[in-house]
């Protein structure tokens, strides 16, 4: 090797050893409010209190040493059998020992709404059941017997601060522990020790013999008292979610279990005291293994309001709907008018991001992110997504609220005032702005939705001013935007491919049976996949700011299905659709993106935009489905 040689490192596969769990091997658990990660061994390996942007009390998902909570049996670490309880977010984990079975549940408990909550105060109406604010965890021999562990250890801050353990009262039964000025309550019927900065129980239970533990940030750290209440507690979750489901119109299909799967997800994903839904419940899991393709995910973007809503309107819950709609309608524009890409999940619009040293990373994928730093970019899909989604609401719900039109119009001005502008995409590229296709794209979607808004309202004038500026847009997609062969490309400046063109059939663009929408799904299936999953673009063609190749993205994957389904290729967008839902995890949930050399799920999980997409996908072809049955 000479001196001007360097040493080209290998990319780290996204199936090397390591101590951290395949991300796609954990399991979700939700009250609304915030969720957690629960490891195939049983150990919580993230949770953040009492919310989901939060900082974490157990983060060993980015860092082994960042804190978690282990309850089962001693000494075994890889269960026999996991499941979700049919139709809830309620984790069922069956072991077997060499002297015995147990079973374990886990929930982050929901109840009965009987008073005004404090910890995590609601901008929205309560609904009859809200969180508990608690973790409950049961075990049940149910053959021979087998000895229980609890290890329970806290580091607050994203693993900065180390808890500091109290036994409260006599009986050995309950403990705090506080740092980083939060105070958490643990109890159990287990006999409780404290060992430095983790406290430990042990007991050996014979068939038929129950134990539980809880961690509480609740008001008062109320914990249950005995087990009958803990478990009542599973229970009253477990009703909560099949009732919840109840409500929803799942198909009689195939694909009824995904579909379920992918509402109860994003259900999860919902913060229930203001409507609004985090993109993903964890931050920086990493999206090219080891390397800097890590950002945080626990935000709302506006971009997801109209697959949101399309996800919710299929499935027939109109109150999310409409709780989404109400978060949108409350927050802040910025002061040109506009709205911004992302807010908190409490509509806040500093989202300022750090980056967390100390810690290794998922992997050694780093930087560990906390905040994102993509807040304040200018990025113009922003002004259609949020106008489809008023467009959309408007028409289910048969009236246009007097809160949303000056929504309407000031998006339309904005997209008005911008769409000639270069931005960052809809990617949130970090390199140079350009002329991005989808962008130009987006903006035409919210003047033709603006338009058919003001015409709903009654507004000639308006209707004609919006419709023309949309017919410019168009047209100037159409004579910019093209390749040579009439593909729609990623950008005015370079004929390469990004699979956000494919919101041109989803969002009718062109119709279905152009030949330049038929030509541009075709060159994304064939020229932008990997063993036939797509990509978002090709990093060595893109400026984006960062280095590394990075997985699939499994949403274009299913952007891919529905645009297979538009332009008439139905069996191709069945047999695409069939692949995907094969790669499920094994618990039916998707991250964000799919390595596939390695079979490995990528990127923050799990990922709400994935679930969407999949409902999106599926109901295109079940609805095609059932008009070819009634002809």
């Amino acid at each position: 090797m000479t001196d001007v040689e360097t040493k080209v490192e290998p990319q780290q596969s996204a199936a090397a050893p390591s101590p951290f769990p395949p991300i796609a091997d954990y399991a979700f658990l939700s009250n609304c409010h915030t969720g957690a990660l629960v490891a195939p061994d049983g150990a919580i390996d993230w949770l953040c209190v009492p919310s989901f942007d939060a900082p974490s009390v157990f983060g060993s998902v980015l860092d082994r040493e960042a804190g978690a909570f282990r309850f089962g049996p001693f000494a075994i670490t890889h269960p026999t059998a996991r499941a979700y309880e049919p139709g809830t977010n309620v984790l069922e984990t069956t072991w077997k020992t060499p002297s015995g079975w147990v079973v374990v549940r886990d929930a982050l408990t929901i109840g009965p709404w009987d008073h005004e909550d404090e910890i995590t105060p609601h901008t929205r109406p309560p609904a009859d059941d809200d969180a508990d604010h608690m973790l409950v965890r049961t075990v049940e021999c149910i053959d021979g017997s087998v000895e229980v562990e609890l290890v329970c250890e806290p580091v607050f801050d994203y693993g900065r601060v180390a808890a500091e353990w109290t036994l409260v009262g006599d009986d050995r039964h309950t403990a705090d522990a506080s740092g980083a000025g939060q105070t958490i309550r643990l109890a159990s019927d287990l006999a409780l020790g404290i060992e430095a900065n983790r406290i430990r129980g042990r007991h050996v239970l014979q068939a038929g013999d129950r134990a539980y533990c809880a961690l509480s940030w609740s008001e008062g750290l109320a914990t249950p008292p005995d087990q009958e209440n803990a478990q009542a507690r599973i229970d009253a979750t477990t009703r909560y979610w099949r009732r919840w489901l109840g409500q929803a119109r799942i198909p009689d299909h195939g694909w009824r279990d995904p579909l379920q799967r992918s509402a109860l997800a994003i259900k999860g994903l919902t913060y229930m005291p203001t409507g609004a839904t985090v993109a993903a419940l964890t931050t920086s899991l990493p999206e090219t293994p080891g390397g800097e393709r890590n950002w945080d995910y626990r935000y709302t973007w506006m971009r997801d309001t109209t697959f949101t809503l399309q996800a919710l309107h299929f499935l027939n819950l109109e109150w999310e709907a409409d709780e989404f709609m109400q978060f949108v309608a409350d927050i802040e524009p910025t002061e040109d008018g506009s709205l911004q890409i992302m807010y908190g999940i409490d509509g806040r619009r500093d989202l300022t991001e750090s980056t967390r040293d100390d810690l290794s990373g998922y992997a050694g994928a780093r930087p560990v992110r906390i905040g994102n730093g993509a807040f304040n970019q200018r990025q113009n899909d922003v002004f259609g997504a949020v106008l489809d989604s008023i467009l959309l609401h408007t028409r289910r719900s048969k009236r246009l609220p007097r809160r949303l039109w000056p929504i309407v119009e000031s998006q339309a001005e904005c997209a008005t005032q911008v769409w000639k502008n270069p931005d960052q995409g809809i990617w949130e590229a970090r390199g140079k702005p350009q002329h991005y296709v989808s962008s130009k794209l987006m903006c035409w979607v919210a003047l033709d939705r603006a338009a058919k808004l003001a015409d709903l309202r009654g507004d000639p004038e308006l209707t004609a001013k919006w419709r023309a500026t949309a017919d410019e847009i168009h047209a100037d997609i159409l004579e910019h935007g093209l390749t040579e062969k009439g593909v729609l490309r990623q950008h005015y400046e370079t004929d390469s491919l990004d699979a956000s063109t494919l919101l041109a059939a989803i969002f009718g663009f062109l119709p279905g049976t152009d030949e330049r929408l038929h030509a541009t799904v075709e060159a994304i299936a064939s020229e932008l996949t990997e063993n036939g999953f797509v990509l978002r673009y090709r990093t060595d063609e893109t400026d984006d700011g960062l280095s590394g190749k990075e997985g699939t993205f499994l949403i274009c994957s299913f952007w891919l299905v529905s645009a297979l389904a538009i332009v008439g290729e139905q069996q191709e967008a069945r047999n695409l659709m069939e692949r995907l839902l094969r790669i499920a995890s094994p618990l039916g949930l998707y991250a964000e993106e799919f390595d596939a050399d390695t079979a490995r799920h990528l990127g923050n999980f799990p990922q709400a935009f994935s679930h969407l997409a999949l409902i999106e996908a599926a109901s295109r072809i079940i609805v095609a489905e059932r008009l070819e049955e009634m002809t």
